[in-house]
């Protein structure tokens, strides 16, 4: 696997960064179906900037023989390469019943929920391939309640702020999941309310 860090020591990437392909969020928002084979597109954005975009098709007609195939391009103009990648997907049993769906890294051949596509780099891989930093793990540690709660947020496909609430529970979420994104929220909500409050402390004590 090339593209970003080959043959530099420096700089890890950021997860935050980078394209990301999510088995959940696709079940959870039909872009994939257990028993069917559905193809489709997706796209990124950075902020108001389209990030990328490509094609795919989840292929889960055969439940012990599932693949995701990614469609796109890299680079440009003589070094443009077309790429077709078969991502293999596995299932687990948890004990409430059901199937928990997971991805097989093509490079580190271990299961994961997400995989990852870094500026310059040339493969979609978990984030141990990759070497990926989270932004959290660069943030001051009362910062790190806020980005927990705004990623939250943004998981569910709500609005992100302080206070803003989770949205309407997502289709096929579990009520019992839902629930319990409620209390973390709820106990995120908390740590930012005394982390502003101690911040306005030390703003009035200045």
């Amino acid at each position: 696997m090339g593209g970003f860090g080959s043959g530099r020591s420096g700089g890890r990437p950021l997860a935050d960064d980078c394209l990301r392909i999510d088995i959940g969020w696709m079940l959870r928002t039909g872009r994939a179906r257990e028993g069917h084979v559905i193809r489709g597109g997706l796209s990124w954005q950075h902020g108001d900037q389209p990030a990328g975009s490509i094609g795919y098709t989840a292929d889960m007609s055969d439940l012990n023989n599932a693949a995701l195939e990614l469609c796109y391009s890299r680079g440009s103009g003589a070094t443009q390469e077309s790429v077709i990648q078969r991502v293999t997907l596995i299932h687990s049993k948890p004990h409430l019943g059901g199937r928990r769906w997971w991805l097989l890294c093509p490079f580190r051949t271990r299961r994961a929920l997400k995989l990852y596509l870094p500026p310059g780099g040339d493969r979609f891989a978990c984030a141990k391939a990759w070497g990926l930093a989270h932004r959290s793990q660069r943030m001051r540690a009362d910062d790190r309640c806020f980005e927990a709660m705004f990623r939250m947020q943004r998981q569910l496909g709500g609005r992100e702020g302080f206070g803003a609430g989770l949205p309407p529970r997502p289709k096929g979420m579990w009520q019992r999941t839902y629930d319990q994104a409620w209390a973390r929220y709820h106990t995120l909500d908390d740590h930012c309310s005394a982390v502003t409050a101690g911040l306005m402390l030390r703003l009035g004590d200045a």
